[in-house]
């Protein structure tokens, strides 16, 4: 038989400290009370918690120092804070020093029972190994290996991450790993990029709607909210939502409790947020087109994934992998990949990080002869660096790298193909591609 659980309480209101030894004891937890800092340290020295439950005001101080002193002294012990209702400064500040997760008073019983079982779970499992995230999310630069670290450390909290990084480091696998290495793990993670919401359906594909609410809306439907319960809400371009929808999605996330349109009522939800964005937030909210309350709200903690231009010494490990990936996925023999293509990649800065370099070995994959990627194969950009977008348009979503990079090759095979008077064997010789790699390009670029 499982033995039961043990968690600390500690509130100086004999009420409040009644109503969560009750509610506990009928999760088959014991407990073990509270009614200041002082009597809290004593009883954390005396027994090992698999919770902590605080009050943030107490006589002789508040529970953001009992957070730093359970952080410092007791790390496997996860702690929630119960704060005033509305109080969210100070909320934000417990989960900044370490907490697990806060409830708001009066406590709902229902939200407390949801983080007591996820706080257990996090209890239950120490942080799970560095390297078992070392086959998903690659590299063995300092970098990234703080990256994994960090992404190991938060993974147990229940705060709200604001992954920051440029297109193409691969956010959403960071997103995806903070949730699978966490208590949710086997709950839904619900990705949704948020600029390809048209606004108008935002609020029903967030919060969900009733039968009759709006033209269209033929049965209940569930948002994206209800569909993460238990789980994660990764928020991918967060910074493309309208200032109507942040001020509903701030209330959402400080109530835990969506209003579906057309629906007199609110439904707690429980889910975890974790929101991305190549632009920068910071920026967005001096300019006024990003509400602060709501940045202060999703950036509790921020965890910065580095460019590929910043770990270097990860692009032939890197390479070999997308490589064997790309054989696989074609059925293909893994090609080779000589060391003058590989020192051009090593030299090259990689605007698109990741990303890029997988396309950049798929199209060379396809072009290369002998299967043998050679320099040529890889077609770099030559005129990247003197054609680059003016600084800050890559922020500013003025332009996509994809976009730019097609525009330079097509104007290239557009001059080619003129000077030839449209004869491709002589178009492909002048651009020093064979004739079977400038078909391929005609065809992407749309130029047939």
């Amino acid at each position: 038989m499982t033995p039961p659980s043990f968690a600390l309480i500690v509130d100086d209101e004999p009420d409040i400290r009644e109503l969560l030894e009750l509610t506990l004891g009928r999760m088959n937890i014991e407990t073990r009370s509270a009614a200041d800092l002082a009597e809290a340290r004593e009883l954390l020295s005396q027994h090992r918690f698999d919770l902590c439950l605080t009050d943030m005001k107490l006589p002789d101080g508040n529970g953001i120092e009992l957070v730093e002193h359970i952080s410092a002294h007791h790390a496997k012990t996860p702690v929630a804070v119960i704060t005033a209702h509305g109080n969210m400064e100070w909320a934000i500040r417990a989960l900044k020093a370490g907490a697990f997760d806060f409830v708001s008073k009066p406590v709902d019983l229902h939200i407390l029972r949801n983080l007591v079982n996820t706080a257990l779970k996090v209890s239950e499992s120490h942080p799970r190994l560095d390297r078992r995230s070392r086959n998903e999310l690659l590299g063995d630069s300092k970098a990234m290996q703080r990256t994994r670290a960090t992404i190991a450390k938060v993974a147990r909290s229940q705060a709200p991450i604001y992954i920051g990084g440029e297109s193409g480091t691969g956010k959403e696998l960071v997103a995806r790993l903070i949730h699978n290495k966490g208590p949710r793990a086997n709950q839904p993670f619900v990705p949704v990029n948020c600029g390809a919401i048209p606004d108008e359906l935002m609020e029903s594909e967030f919060f969900g709607h009733k039968k009759g609410s709006f033209t269209g809306a033929g049965a209940d439907k569930d948002g994206l909210f209800q569909a993460a319960e238990g789980g994660t809400l990764f928020l991918d371009e967060v910074a493309d939502l309208p200032l109507q929808m942040q001020v509903k999605l701030l209330r959402a996330i400080q109530e835990k409790a969506v209003r579906p349109v057309g629906s007199a009522t609110e439904q707690s939800v429980d889910v975890r947020i974790l929101s991305a964005t190549h632009k920068n937030l910071a920026t967005l909210v001096e300019d006024g087109r990003f509400r602060q309350d709501l940045y202060y709200r999703i950036n509790v903690i921020e965890l910065h994934v580095p460019p590929l231009r910043e770990r270097r010494e990860d692009i032939p490990q890197l390479t070999e992998h997308t490589l064997h990936k790309l054989a696989r996925q074609t059925g293909l023999d893994t090609p080779h990949i000589t060391p003058g293509a590989l020192k051009n990649l090593n030299r090259y800065p990689f605007p698109g990080n990741v990303r890029e370099l997988e396309n950049i070995l798929e199209r060379a994959m396809t072009l290369c002869e002998d299967n043998t990627i050679r320099t040529q194969d890889l077609q770099l950009p030559a005129t990247a660096q003197t054609s680059l977008p003016t600084p800050g348009a890559f922020d500013s979503g003025q332009i996509q790298l994809e976009e730019h990079l097609g525009e330079i090759e097509k104007k290239a095979i557009q001059q080619a193909l003129e000077q030839t008077k449209y004869n491709k064997t002589a178009a492909a010789k002048l651009l020093g591609l064979s004739f079977r790699a400038l078909r391929y390009r005609l065809k992407k670029l749309g130029l047939e």
